[in-house]
């Protein structure tokens, strides 16, 4: 007898975890679009073809640095911008991350949410790691925003060769978290947008603050070897 005389139903093959889908009509937002990673990320995604729309408290500061970048960026507040994005890329400071998010609520609810700010601190010794209440600052984003799509990324990547014109691709890897594959499918897709980089899957939110802290270990390794340095995951 066969598994389909006895009843059951073949399992359909695995999906290819290299499979993504077409993210190039999505508008991205840029909360934080002004400092120095938020518009990193926002040159290097429209440069690759993707409209983007930067937000800072001020809309007068956002739309100068969204003249300054060109390649069709815009400028709004925060608000307007959250609002008129498909997917809202966080990149504020640590110390301003609860409040903007709270100040936000309505406008992100039904958004995906890409959170990419490392928690730190910094001493004499350099700097360290610091643990949210939460367990990370994605669970603290996604506890702030019940009626978002959160997930985490961006968070190693160099702001000086993200701005860099003369860098013609940046050779790394993404750290994609989140708990929808779905959500973190259109993330690692986006990530691919960039030359040289590669969105990976790397489990879900409660694994957040071990990639947040791994930025202290970075900036070690650059200060150390004047570097700008980034992450591969081998043999995937």
């Amino acid at each position: 007898m066969t598994s389909t005389d006895s009843g059951s139903t073949p399992k359909p093959p695995a999906k290819d975890p290299w499979e993504l889908p077409d993210v190039s009509d999505l508008t991205v937002g840029v909360l934080g679009g002004t400092g120095d990673q938020g518009r990193g990320l926002a040159y290097r995604l429209a440069r690759a073809g993707q409209k983007v729309i930067i937000g800072s408290r001020a809309a007068e500061r956002a739309e100068a640095a969204a003249a300054e970048l060109g390649l069709g960026v815009e400028g709004a507040d925060n608000a307007g911008c959250a609002r008129r994005s498909d997917i809202v890329i966080i990149a504020v400071p640590w110390e301003g991350h609860a409040k903007t998010l709270e100040s936000l609520k309505d406008e992100l609810a039904g958004k995906l949410v890409v959170d990419c700010v490392n928690p730190l601190g910094f001493d004499k010794k350099g700097a360290y790691a610091l643990k949210p209440e939460e367990g990370s600052a994605a669970e603290q984003a996604a506890a702030l925003l019940p009626d978002s799509r959160v997930t985490a990324a961006f968070h190693h990547l160099s702001a000086v060769l993200l701005q860099d014109p003369a860098v013609e691709q940046i050779d790394t890897d993404v750290m994609v978290l989140g708990e929808v594959r779905a959500d973190t499918d259109i993330v690692q897709a986006l990530a691919a947008r960039i030359p040289g980089m590669r969105g990976v899957f790397a489990g879900r939110l409660r694994n957040a603050h071990q990639v947040e802290s791994l930025v202290a270990n970075l900036i070690s390794v650059n200060r150390r070897y004047k570097a700008h340095a980034g992450l591969r995951v081998t043999d995937v």
